[in-house]
C-alpha cells in the first residue's frame, strides 16, 4: 500500500506539470509563439531552419490566437494596425496552416505584379541590383534549391539579388531566378480590413498573388486583369488572421535537425531581420 507521503508526492509532480503547460499556453497565446522556417520562400531574409519567435501582442488578438482557433471572441481586441514591410505571421484563410510573408499591401491598396516588378498605388517601386545569394545547391528538408539555369555538379545555387525600396523609404533584400507566371498580374484592391502579402523569394512564394477558385469567385470585385490560380492560394488576408510581428530569429540549423549543434548557422544566432 502507498504511503500518504508517496501519495502527495505524485499530486505534487501532476499539478506540476499542469502549472507549467498552463504557462506555456498562456506565454505561447498572449506573448510569444515559437516558429519554425519550414520552407525557402522568404529567403534571403529568413531562411529554411531558421528559428524564432513570433510577438503575439504585435496586432492584438483575434480567435486564431489561440491554439486551434480556440479563443472565446469573435473579431478582434487590442488591435494595433500592421505597417506595410512588416514580416507576419497569419493563419491563411483556406487551409488554416500558419505562414510567415512580407505585408506590401494595406487597405485600399492596389497592387500590381508587371515583369516581376512590384506596383503599388500606380508606382512601381525601386527596384536595384545587389549581386548574387548562392546557398549549397542540396535538399533542406526535402525541399530541393531553385537556381538560375543549370548548375554544375559540386556548384553552388545562385539567384539574382535586388534592394527593393517601399514607399516609406524602407529597404529589404529580394530574390528572382526566371520568369513566370508570377511576374505578370492584373490589379488587386486590397479590401478593408485585408491585407496583401508576398515572400521575398519572389519566384519560389504561393502568396496574395495567387487565388485559389474560390477566392477568385468571392472577390470579383476587388480583381481586374489575370489572376495567377493556385489551390493553395493566399489571396487576401483578412485581419483577423493575423497572428503577430517577427524580427529576430534566435538560431537556424541547416541539417536536418534543430538539435544538432554542428548544424547551428552560428552567423544568424540572435540576427535581426527586417
Amino acid at each position: 500500500m502507498a504511503s500518504k507521503s508517496s501519495e502527495g508526492g505524485v499530486l505534487d509532480t501532476i499539478k506540476t506539470v499542469v502549472y507549467a503547460l498552463l504557462l506555456a499556453g498562456i506565454i505561447r497565446t498572449l506573448f510569444f509563439q515559437p516558429f519554425y522556417i519550414p520552407t525557402g520562400s522568404m529567403k534571403p531574409t529568413l531562411l529554411i531552419g531558421d528559428f524564432l519567435f513570433v510577438n503575439k501582442f504585435a496586432y492584438g488578438y483575434s480567435r486564431h490566437s489561440c491554439p486551434f482557433s480556440l479563443c472565446p471572441f469573435d473579431g478582434r481586441i487590442l488591435f494595433s494596425e500592421p505597417e506595410r514591410g512588416d514580416i507576419a505571421v497569419f493563419r491563411h484563410p483556406v487551409l488554416r496552416q500558419d505562414y510567415i510573408k512580407r505585408l506590401v499591401g494595406l487597405p485600399g491598396d492596389t497592387i500590381q505584379v508587371t515583369g516581376g516588378r512590384l506596383v503599388i498605388n500606380g508606382e512601381m517601386l525601386p527596384l536595384e541590383p545587389a549581386g548574387t545569394f548562392d546557398e549549397p545547391n542540396i535538399a533542406q528538408r526535402g525541399a530541393e534549391p531553385r537556381c538560375m539555369g543549370v548548375v554544375a555538379d559540386g556548384a553552388n545555387c545562385q539567384k539574382e539579388r535586388f534592394v527593393e525600396t517601399l514607399p516609406d523609404g524602407t529597404e529589404h533584400y529580394v530574390l528572382n531566378f526566371q520568369d513566370g507566371r508570377q511576374d505578370e498580374t492584373g490589379i488587386y484592391t486590397v479590401p478593408e480590413d485585408h491585407y496583401f502579402f508576398m515572400g521575398d523569394n519572389r519566384d519560389n512564394s504561393v502568396d496574395s498573388r495567387f487565388f485559389s477558385r474560390a477566392q477568385l469567385n468571392d472577390n470579383r470585385d476587388n480583381l481586374e486583369g489575370s489572376i495567377p490560380f493556385h489551390p493553395g492560394g493566399v489571396g487576401f488576408v483578412h485581419r483577423d488572421f493575423l497572428l503577430g510581428k517577427t524580427n529576430l530569429v534566435v538560431f537556424s540549423a541547416e541539417g536536418p535537425s534543430l538539435f544538432l549543434l554542428w548544424n547551428w548557422r552560428f552567423d544568424r544566432l540572435l540576427e535581426w531581420v527586417e
